[in-house]
C-alpha cells in the first residue's frame, strides 16, 4: 500500500508559528517532532511506499525532517511537485496517475495528528479490505463535539447517504445527537485505477488536464516535476466535489481514533502538555495567578499576571494575542498583513534546501544575517543588482567563488561581494559552516536574486 501524503496548504490559522515557507505541518510541536513527521511513522507501518505531494520549496523541508526519522528509511519514497496548488482532486489524480492501477492507496493531509494508534491501524486493515472491493473509502471521524469547522459525513452503516458542508452551531448539534453523522477527516483510501476512472466519469476535465500535465512532466525514479503551463490548466477543486459526494462507490470506515486536525490555536491546546493551573509547559513562561492559557515561544521569557483563557504567541518578529474561542480569526490577520509585510512568508529563520538563513537586523539601509550552510550544501551562484555583501566565517571553512575566483575562507577571516558581481558559498568539509553576512544597498528584499546556477533548480 502507498501512502500518498499531502503538503499543500500554509496553515494560516496557526499564524505566527505556521508561514508560507514554513507551514504547520513542518513545525515541530509535538516532543520536538513535526506533524508531517508523525504522519510517516504512524503511516509507515501500514505503508511500505510513500509517495509525497509538494511544492518545491516544501519538497527540501520534506527530504530533511524524513532524514531525521529512522524508522522510514526502508520505505519507499516519492515525490511529486506542484508549482502551484489546485487543490485535492488533482494533487490525488498525478499521484495516482503515477502508480499501478491496481495498487491500494492511503490518501492522508501531512499536517493531523491521530493519537489512538493501536486503532488507527485496525481501520486502515478495514479500509484496506472494502478498496480491494473497488470502492472508495473515506474516513469518518466519531464526533465528540458539535464541531463548526468541519464538513460531516452522513451515513447508514458503512454507505455513505449525503456529504455535508460546514454547519451552524444548531445543525451541528442535530448531528451529534443523531449519531450516524461523522466528521470529514480528509483521509481516503482506494486503488488507484478506480480513483482514476472515477474522476474520468464525473470530472473529465479534471482528469484530461491532469494526465496531460503528468504526460508532458518531468520524471526521474523518485521525483515528478509538473510544469507551471500545465498546471494552470487543470481546473482547481476537491476530491469531495469531484468525486466523493459523486460516484457510487463510496464507504465510509467509522474512526473513534483520538483524531485531530490541528486546525487553530483553541485545537493545538488541547493537544499540548499543560501544569497544574493548565498552562500549557513552557520553560520561557513565569506566571501568577494565570490560568488555561497557550503560551508559546521560546526566544524570550514570557511573563503574565492575572490572565487567564488567552492564547499569546510569540515568535520574534510577531506577536498574537487572543482570546481562546476566537482564535478561528487569525486567519483574518494573516490577510491584513499580506499586502505590506512577509511576515505572512517568512520566519526569521528561514530554511533552505542548503541550510537556514536567521536575520539578525533588518533596516532599511542594511541587513545582517547568520548563514549556516549544511556539509556538502552550496548556494546558486548569484547576483544582486541593489546591494553588496560582506561575510565574516564563524566556523567551518568557506568556498567562495567570486568572478572567475575562488577562496577558501576559515573562522574570522572575510570577504566584500561587490554589487552586481557573480558570487557563490559553498561548504565542501564535514562540519556545518557559520557566516555572518552583513548586507548594505538601497533595497535589500530576498527578490534581488539572479541565479545563473543552481543545485536545485529554483528559478
Amino acid at each position: 500500500m502507498t501512502n500518498i501524503i499531502l503538503c499543500g496548504g500554509s496553515g494560516t490559522r496557526l499564524w505566527p508559528i505556521s508561514r508560507t515557507l514554513m507551514p504547520k505541518q513542518f513545525v515541530k510541536l509535538f516532543n520536538n517532532k513535526s506533524l508531517f513527521q508523525l504522519t510517516l511513522q504512524r503511516n509507515s507501518a501500514a505503508c511500505n511506499k510513500l509517495f509525497i505531494v509538494s511544492n518545491s520549496e516544501q519538497y527540501f523541508l520534506a527530504l530533511d525532517q524524513l532524514e531525521e526519522i529512522s524508522n522510514t528509511k526502508n520505505n519507499e519514497t516519492k515525490y511529486l511537485l506542484e508549482p502551484i496548488g489546485r487543490n485535492t482532486a488533482p494533487a490525488i489524480a498525478l499521484a495516482c496517475l503515477a502508480l499501478d492501477k491496481d495498487e491500494i492507496v492511503l490518501v492522508t493531509p501531512s499536517d493531523h495528528l491521530v493519537k489512538n494508534e493501536a486503532q488507527y491501524q485496525k481501520i486502515l486493515q478495514s479500509a484496506k479490505e472494502l478498496a480491494h472491493l473497488d470502492c472508495l473509502v473515506t474516513f469518518g471521524i466519531k464526533p465528540t463535539f458539535a464541531e463548526t469547522g468541519f464538513g460531516y459525513i452522513e451515513a447508514e452503516g458503512e454507505d455513505v447517504k449525503a456529504f455535508h458542508e460546514k454547519p451552524d452551531f444548531a445543525t451541528a448539534t442535530a448531528y451529534l445527537k443523531a449519531g450516524n453523522y461523522y466528521w470529514n477527516s480528509g483521509m481516503f483510501c482506494f486503488k488507484a485505477g478506480v480513483f482514476l476512472d472515477e474522476l474520468q466519469k464525473y470530472s473529465p476535465r479534471i482528469y484530461e488536464a491532469s494526465y496531460a500535465a503528468y504526460k508532458a512532466a518531468s520524471s526521474s525514479a523518485s521525483l515528478t516535476r509538473i510544469k507551471l503551463e500545465d498546471m494552470q490548466n487543470i481546473p482547481e477543486d476537491s476530491i469531495d466535489y469531484a468525486v466523493m459526494e459523486k460516484s457510487s462507490k463510496v464507504k465510509v470506515v467509522p474512526s473513534d481514533i483520538d483524531w485531530s486536525d490541528v486546525g487553530s490555536f483553541d485545537a493545538l491546546y488541547e493537544e499540548l502538555p499543560k501544569d497544574e493551573n493548565g498552562n500549557t509547559v513552557n520553560e520561557k513562561y513565569v506566571q501568577i495567578d494565570s490560568k488555561n492559557n497557550l503560551i508559546y515561544g521560546n526566544e524570550r521569557k514570557i511573563a503574565t499576571v492575572d490572565i487567564e483563557d488567552l492564547i499569546i504567541v510569540d515568535t520574534g518578529d510577531a506577536l498574537l494575542i487572543s482570546k481562546k474561542g476566537s482564535s478561528q480569526k487569525v486567519k483574518n490577520i494573516v490577510e491584513m498583513i499580506r499586502g505590506d509585510s512577509e511576515l505572512h512568508n517568512i520566519h526569521l529563520t528561514a530554511h533552505r534546501p542548503w541550510g537556514t538563513y536567521t536575520i539578525l537586523e533588518d533596516n532599511p539601509k542594511y541587513k545582517i544575517k547568520r548563514i549556516e550552510v549544511k556539509p556538502g550544501g552550496r548556494l546558486s551562484l548569484q547576483k544582486h543588482f541593489h546591494r553588496s555583501e560582506h561575510w565574516t566565517v564563524v566556523s567551518g571553512t568557506a568556498v567562495v567563488t567570486l568572478g572567475e575566483r575562488e577562496i577558501s575562507l576559515r573562522a574570522n577571516e572575510s570577504i566584500y561581494i561587490p554589487m552586481g558581481e557573480l558570487h557563490r558559498l559553498e561548504n565542501r568539509g564535514k562540519l556545518p559552516l557559520v557566516v555572518i553576512e552583513t548586507q548594505i544597498g538601497d533595497y535589500l528584499g530576498e527578490d534581488d536574486i539572479v541565479r545563473i546556477q543552481d543545485d536545485y533548480r529554483r528559478f
